[in-house]
This record gives structure tokens, C-alpha cells and sequence, in this order.
């Protein structure tokens, strides 16, 4: 166990509650508490207790709370930690914060406890990200992800692979020891090479699975695009079942992004309907179509509008232009009104009557989530930052692989598979700087 200062966090957020929680971590923790706990002596409390006592202040009683006790390093952070558990609302709990805290415990950073944690080898890096994927959970696949991540599933899949790629240089290191055996150096670039193959289609599937597991965890940036007035506002409002965007019969009612969320077979959307585009000289709707363009570049996927009730014109035939790279579905809206679009592979829909919508949500699942790819995932990585630091092992192998090919000695490979190996310790936290750790938990809430 390192020894840090005493920090101390409200970890519940203040209001009307039952109860809130105040929490201590550090050497000192339990001796800093026990100075405005009354009724009980927490020194004297062996570790993983809770007991009933009062709050007092110049003998006067302040609260009457739950304490817990536990004793390093049996507990959340590895360090003596004290948990207690006051009465709900924001004045009594403050009151008790600030009398810890003018007592000598510090105010903890965000994701502070959990590094600790972390620091104090309670848990890897992947197990101390998942605390928070649980806290930011949305849906229960979301929330499976982040426990199979908790309890190591991905830390044990990524030190097998480390460990795979020790095997590959220990037989490279053998190789440089033991140069004068040619036939043991052509057994040794045939096993390289065959070893390499092999990790490098591993990580490829990881990489592909990995890519339907964000989507569960992070949820869809999707952009409701089209000119004015073909119903973008009317499709939100239908996909929320609620009036969320006003919605009028004049063109360019919207002028700001509005937002939504929706959870559709597991995996949430993040909507946001956008400003018709179109020729203006108003300086406020080109504000808006500004914003529009932007949002779009951020797009994982784009809801694009038409009329059906009337011929497309320029500006449709633009949009349909400007989004035929992007993962899009085209959507014919007003069929209400009797028009048809002869657009290939168009959904059709109402946003008056809601025909149709149902379709739109069954097709947005299927051109994100692989149901068979799904089905056949063991250990789950779904966090952007292990993507790309799977990318970045994938990319050094590759490397590797097509330098054995070309004949290149083995140890001018050994700095390829180096890099492969530190890019997978850096999802561990394995090989992790302080200045990495520092900014992952930076995103983390406080108290936690």
C-alpha cells in the first residue's frame, strides 16, 4: 500500500434522500472520523464493520448516522477507508463533510478512490474503467459489458495475448543465442511466422466484435438530416413518443440542434435533429445549418428525410450527394399524404400516423449489431480506448509478419512485436504512464 493523504468525497449526490454517503480514504481516515463520531470509538472496530453513532459538534448532535469501518488493505482503495452514511439532504451532509475536512482530509479528486484502487494493484486499469461504465450504464447489455470488465474478463484475455507475443520473442531470443543452428533458425521463422498469423487473426475478430460491443456501451451518434419542413422534428418527436422539437408548418422552424435519446433492442441513439438545409440569406438559419454541417462530420449514422409528397428537387439530390459515404438510412416521410420516392432500399414511414416506424428502428439495429457475431463473443471489449490500442498491437504485427515474409533477420523484427506488447499493456494499465492514468480518471465522477 502507497501512502497518500486522507481524501474525503460526498459520493451520493446531495438532495432530499434517504441517506447520503460521506467517504474517507487514506492512513488517517479512521482517526480523522473518529474525532466527530460519538456513541462509538472507530479505532477499536475491526475492518468490514458497520455501526450505529451519532455526529457531534461542540456537544451538540449534528446527525445520527451508519459508520463503516475497513482496515487496509481489505477494502475499495486498499488503504483504510470510512464510509458514512448520514441523512438525506444537502445541509447536514455538508455539515459533516466540512468538519472532516477541517480536520485534515483533503478533498478528493474526480475517479480518485478508484485510482487509488488502481494504484494500489486492487484492480487493473480495464476492471477501474469499468467502475465507471456501470455508474454511466444505460441499458442491461451496457451494464453486462461493464461487469464482465470488473471481474477481469478482459484483462485476462488481453495477458493471454501479451503472453502469446513473450512466447514469440523468447523464440526470437533464442534464435539471436543460438545463431549457429540453421536448421533451428528455419524452424524458428516458421513458428514466428505461424505464431504471428495466429494472433493476428485473434486480434482482427476482437477488433470486429469489439466495434458491435461499442455500439451497446457508447450508444449511436445519430444526425436527423434533410431540407426544411420534411418532417426531421415530427420523425424525433415519433421516435421519443414525445413532443420534444417544436414542430410547425413553417420552413425553418428549427434553428438550434435538438437532442433525444432513445433506447431501441438494447442500444441507445443519441438524436439530434438538425436545421433544414437549404439556400438562405438569414443569418440566423445559416447559424443553425452551420451547426448542421458539424454535427454531420460527427455522424455514426444519418437519418436523412425526403418529401414524399413531392418531387425531389436540388437540394435533396445535394444531401442525398453529401451522405453517400456516411452509414445513412433514407427515409421517405408523409406517406400519410399518398407520395412515393422510387429510392432504392428507402423506409417508408409516418411521422403523423407513426406508420412505419417500427421498421426504421428494426433496420437501424440491424446495420449496426451482427446478431451471430454477438452470439459468438466470450469476453466483450467495448471501450474506444482498448479499440484502438488493439489497432495499434494489430498494426505492429502486421508489420512483423510482412518483414518475415520479405526474409528479414528475427531480431530486426523483435521492435515490432515490442510495440505490439506495450500497446496491449496499456489497456491493463500494465505499461501505463502517470499521465495516462491521470487523464483516464479525470473522467471519472467524484466520490468514486
Amino acid at each position: 500500500m502507497n501512502n497518500y493523504d486522507t481524501i474525503c468525497a460526498i459520493s451520493t449526490s446531495l438532495g432530499k434522500s434517504a441517506i447520503n454517503i460521506i467517504r474517507l480514504s487514506g492512513e488517517d481516515s479512521i482517526e480523522i472520523a473518529s474525532k466527530i463520531i460519538s456513541g462509538v470509538d472507530i479505532r477499536k472496530k475491526e475492518g468490514g464493520t458497520i455501526t450505529h453513532a451519532y455526529i457531534k459538534e461542540n456537544g451538540n448532535y449534528i446527525d445520527e448516522i451508519l459508520v463503516s469501518v475497513f482496515r487496509a488493505p481489505k477494502s475499495y482503495t486498499g488503504e483504510n477507508l470510512v464510509e458514512i452514511n448520514t441523512h438525506g439532504g444537502a445541509y447536514v451532509t455538508e455539515r459533516v463533510f466540512d468538519m472532516l475536512i477541517s480536520l485534515g482530509a483533503r478533498v478528493a479528486l474526480p475517479g480518485e478512490f478508484t485510482k487509488r484502487a488502481f494504484m494500489n494493484n486492487k484492480m487493473d486499469l480495464t476492471s477501474a474503467e469499468a467502475v465507471m461504465d456501470i455508474v454511466n450504464a444505460n441499458t442491461r447489455k451496457s451494464l453486462d459489458l461493464a461487469n464482465k470488465a470488473l471481474h477481469r474478463d478482459i484483462y485476462n484475455l488481453v495477458h493471454e495475448l501479451r503472453g502469446n507475443i513473450m512466447d514469440i520473442l523468447l523464440q526470437i531470443e533464442v534464435n539471436i543465442d543460438y545463431p549457429e543452428y540453421e536448421d533451428e533458425i528455419e524452424i524458428s521463422h516458421e513458428k514466428v511466422k505461424h505464431d504471428t498469423s495466429m494472433l493476428i487473426d485473434k486480434i482482427t475478430d476482437l477488433i470486429d466484435k469489439a466495434e458491435v460491443m461499442r455500439v451497446y456501451k457508447e450508444g449511436i451518434k445519430t444526425v436527423i438530416l434533410g431540407k426544411p419542413n420534411v418532417g426531421k422534428s415530427s420523425l424525433l418527436n415519433a421516435l421519443l413518443n414525445q413532443n420534444k422539437a417544436i414542430v410547425t408548418n413553417i420552413s425553418g422552424t428549427t434553428r438550434d440542434i435538438v437532442e433525444g435519446k432513445i433506447n431501441i433492442g438494447g442500444v441507445v441513439l443519441h438524436l439530434l435533429d438538425t436545421a433544414g438545409v437549404r439556400d438562405t440569406d438569414n443569418p440566423i438559419e445559416l447559424i443553425g445549418i452551420e451547426k448542421t454541417m458539424e454535427v454531420l462530420n460527427e455522424a455514426e449514422l444519418v437519418l436523412l428525410v425526403l418529401d414524399t409528397s413531392a418531387p425531389l428537387d436540388a437540394q435533396d439530390y445535394s444531401l442525398l450527394e453529401m451522405t453517400k459515404d456516411k452509414k445513412r438510412i433514407i427515409i421517405g416521410n408523409k406517406i400519410d399524404l399518398h407520395g412515393k420516392l422510387d429510392i432504392v432500399d428507402i423506409v417508408n414511414v409516418s411521422s403523423v400516423t407513426k406508420a412505419g416506424v417500427d421498421d426504421l428502428k428494426k433496420k437501424i439495429i440491424k446495420l449496426f449489431i451482427d446478431e451471430d457475431m454477438e452470439k459468438d463473443t466470450e469476453v466483450a471489449i467495448s471501450s474506444t480506448r482498448h479499440i484502438g490500442l488493439l489497432k495499434e498491437a494489430l498494426s505492429s504485427l502486421k508489420d512483423a509478419y510482412e518483414s518475415e515474409k520479405e526474409g528479414l533477420y528475427l531480431d530486426m523484427l523483435e521492435i515490432d512485436f515490442k510495440k505490439a506488447y506495450t500497446s496491449l499493456g496499456l489497456i491493463t494499465g500494465e505499461e501505463a504512464t502517470s499521465d495516462i492514468v491521470d487523464e483516464l480518471f479525470k473522467k471519472f465522477c467524484l466520490g468514486k
